[in-house]
């Protein structure tokens, strides 16, 4: 096993971009929002969604007193819509089982809605210190590429979180350094398609760089089509419900000239099977209780 974690470190603590997230006084809640926005969602988009976020609602106890509704129209366009959503009943469970402060405890982070695997482990690492491996798509690329060899990685497991916690340093700060300094890497140096390897700090120890940049396969889950799928459908029907200047909207009254009425309805339908949406008498309306 290569022992990545001083060059990587000493790289980050150089090269590392200045994220809101990365304040040293940003906090558990800042965190714990940031993640929510950067799933599938990229960094340019997040930071001021962030921003606006946390100035309306600067701890879990502020979104949680508001009705779900806002945290949807808040949400505006970062996509995922569904996000927003358990969000808001991860804040009322914070404020109700937590006293209103996010826990340090894994496993009472992924106790809280919405929460897995990665975003439990980086809001105890990224936000209290503790000394866990947090694995997301660029940190496995680099594994993969690093130490497996593999020009790209495999589909996620719980293998990655094993791999990566035999990176970590044994110094609880350096580990936290480590994991962020693993994921900066895998976003701007150690790309999917076009990885800069001149620039690596780690070029030296790299695997797949030793054995000649083999293709050894992409078996990862192509994401759908955005233009004319139902997620877009679903947004314009949200963004609908966002503008509206009143709470109730007619159902017929809701995007009326898609081009696929059946699309329009399925939409519909599943955006109120996610609670998204609630109907009543032909009307519809953003959620107003968890």
């Amino acid at each position: 096993m290569p022992d990545l974690a001083a060059p990587l470190i000493a790289w980050y603590r150089r090269n590392a971009r200045e994220l809101p997230w990365r304040a040293p006084s940003f906090g558990a809640w800042g965190t714990l929002v940031s993640e929510f926005m950067l799933q599938q969602t990229p960094v340019a988009r997040v930071v001021p969604h962030l921003e606006a976020w946390l100035g309306r609602w600067p701890t879990p106890a502020t979104l949680a007193g508001d009705p779900p509704a806002e945290a949807v129209r808040q949400w505006a366009n970062l996509g995922y819509p569904r996000r927003a959503l358990w969000l808001h009943r991860a804040a009322v469970e914070i404020r109700d089982r937590h006293d209103g402060v996010v826990p340090r405890d894994v496993e009472a982070l992924l106790a809280l809605t919405g929460i897995g695997d990665y975003t439990a482990r980086a809001v105890a690492v990224f936000a209290y210190g503790d000394r866990h491996p947090v694995v997301d798509t660029n940190t496995r690329r680099v594994i993969a590429r690093a130490v497996a060899g593999r020009s790209q990685p495999g589909s996620p497991a719980k293998a990655d979180l094993v791999a990566m916690n035999a990176l970590l340093p044994a110094d609880d700060t350096d580990a936290a350094v480590f994991n962020a300094a693993t994921m900066e890497l895998g976003a701007v140096v150690c790309t999917a398609r076009a990885p800069k390897c001149e620039a690596c700090p780690v070029a030296s120890m790299c695997a797949w760089r030793a054995a000649g940049y083999p293709d050894t396969g992409d078996d990862r889950r192509r994401q759908a089509r955005y233009e004319g799928s139902d997620r877009q459908t679903r947004g314009a029907v949200l963004k609908t419900l966002r503008d509206a200047s009143t709470h109730d909207v007619p159902q017929d009254a809701v995007i009326p000239d898609w081009p696929d009425a059946a699309q329009r309805d399925r939409a519909i339908d599943s955006l109120i099977a996610d609670g998204l949406l609630e109907a009543s008498g032909g009307h519809l309306r953003l959620p107003r209780e968890v």
